[in-house]
C-alpha cells in the first residue's frame, strides 16, 4: 500500500466487509479483460458469500479463473473544500468458489436474508425453500485482506 499513513489492520478491513451495503467483484474474462459488478455480501467467518443467477458472465469468468478481488468503500464525505474525500475501504483478494452444497447454499442465503431483509426474519426459511434450486451461491475464500482509511 502506498499511503501506510493511512493503512488499517486486517480486523478494520474485515469489519468493513462485514458492514458494507455493497462490494464490486472483479473477475477475468475470458480473453484477458477486467470485468467487475456490484454484489451484496455476507461474512460468514471470514468466507464472504454472496448470490447470483445460476449463469451468466460472472460465473463463467470464475470457472476459468477462480482468483477474484472484492472492494467495498464505507463513510465517505466529500470536502470539496480541500478536493478530498473522507472514507473507509477494503480491498480483498481470494478464491472463488461455486458453492454446491444445498446446507452450505442455504446457510449463506438465510445470513444474506439476515442482513439484508431482518424485518422478515419470519418468511426467511419459506423464501429459501422456494428459491434455493432457482439462486447462486458463491464464496470467497479471502487469502489477502487489506483496509484504508482517510479521516479527519
Amino acid at each position: 500500500m502506498r499511503r501506510k499513513d493511512r493503512e488499517r489492520d486486517s480486523a478494520f478491513a474485515y469489519e468493513i466487509l462485514r458492514d458494507c451495503e455493497y462490494a464490486t467483484l472483479a473477475t477475468i474474462n475470458a480473453d484477458g479483460t477486467p470485468y467487475c459488478i456490484p454484489i451484496s455480501p455476507v461474512l460468514i467467518g471470514d468466507v464472504m458469500y454472496f448470490h447470483c443467477a445460476l449463469e451468466g458472465q460472472k460465473l463463467d469468468n470464475i470457472k476459468v479463473n477462480n482468483k477474484v478481488c472484492i472492494s467495498c468503500v464505507r463513510h465517505t464525505k466529500l470536502l470539496p473544500e480541500i478536493f478530498g474525500t473522507e472514507f473507509e475501504s477494503t480491498v480483498a483478494k481470494g478464491i472463488c468458489e461455486i458453492v454446491l452444497d444445498d446446507a452450505e447454499k442455504t446457510k449463506a442465503l438465510r445470513e444474506l436474508s439476515l442482513k439484508y431483509a431482518s424485518e422478515n426474519a419470519d418468511a426467511i426459511d419459506d423464501e429459501i425453500a422456494g428459491a434455493l434450486h432457482k439462486t447462486g451461491v458463491c464464496k470467497v475464500i479471502i487469502e489477502e485482506i487489506t483496509g484504508k482509511a482517510n479521516i479527519s
